[in-house]
């Protein structure tokens, strides 16, 4: 049986997260480190189970999002989208909004160590408590707390360059659109052996599309298909 000292703390939680558990032993787990099941012994459980659970069960909240919402995405690109996303300094950050580290259970060296504020652990928390909801209210549940967590980190990401890959989302246009796929040139180098600057044109049905520059070829390819994606936008469309 949980304290009622502990149920006030969970019940805190549960206002926060604006989620009602069935069974309050799934949250009293989720937040259940192994350092404290280790000093307390018995029966205790702690998450790191559910850490597991979670990580699959914030991913797909991730995936379903992005691919309903980023429709023009390659496969890779969403993959790059999901990766940043569903990785420790962000669900940290999202941790620390929650207050989570208050509401852990340490083991007295954890807790000496400043367990609460580390970001493994917080990262790790909040894994196990979509977990834990996943487990008392299902997918949709889960979806309708973390979802509004995490939308703006995911669209935040969807923005930033680095994370696409304009050569897959490219091919895989041109594949469904005109049963193709680009071909890529270097058109150019300059500088040093050290300093090399690489210039590339991308080519769909024969047609220039897109010319970038790069460290290597392969930067030198992706600003070539993100130029060549920016073309397809327009009227320049191969026939």
């Amino acid at each position: 049986m949980l304290s009622e000292d502990r149920l006030a703390e969970l019940s805190a939680l549960e206002k926060t997260l604006d989620y009602k558990f069935s069974d309050s032993f799934l949250l009293n787990k989720a937040l259940t480190h192994k350092s404290y099941t280790n000093e307390k012994g018995g029966d205790l459980k702690n998450n790191e189970r559910f850490e597991f659970l979670g990580d699959a069960v914030l991913d797909l909240i991730v995936s379903d999002y992005s691919i309903q919402t980023f429709q023009d995405r390659s496969e890779g690109s969403l993959s790059k989208i999901r990766a940043a996303v569903v990785k420790e300094t962000c669900l940290t950050v999202i941790a620390q909004s929650l207050n989570l580290g208050r509401f852990l259970l340490l083991g007295k060296g954890e807790e000496f160590s400043g367990g609460r504020t580390k970001s493994s652990l917080l990262a790790n928390a909040f894994e196990a408590v979509a977990a834990a909801i996943y487990k008392d209210g299902g997918l949709s549940a889960a979806t309708k707390v973390f979802l509004p967590l995490l939308k703006e980190e995911i669209n935040k990401v969807a923005k930033t360059s680095e994370y696409r890959d304009f050569k897959s989302e490219l091919q895989e246009f041109t594949q469904n659109k005109f049963s193709c796929i680009p071909s890529y040139r270097v058109i150019g180098e300059k500088g040093p052996d050290h300093q090399k600057v690489f210039e590339v044109s991308v080519f769909v049905k024969q047609k220039l599309l897109g010319t970038g520059t790069g460290k290597n070829k392969k930067q030198a390819e992706q600003t070539a298909a993100q130029e060549a994606l920016l073309a397809y936008s327009s009227d320049s469309l191969p026939k």
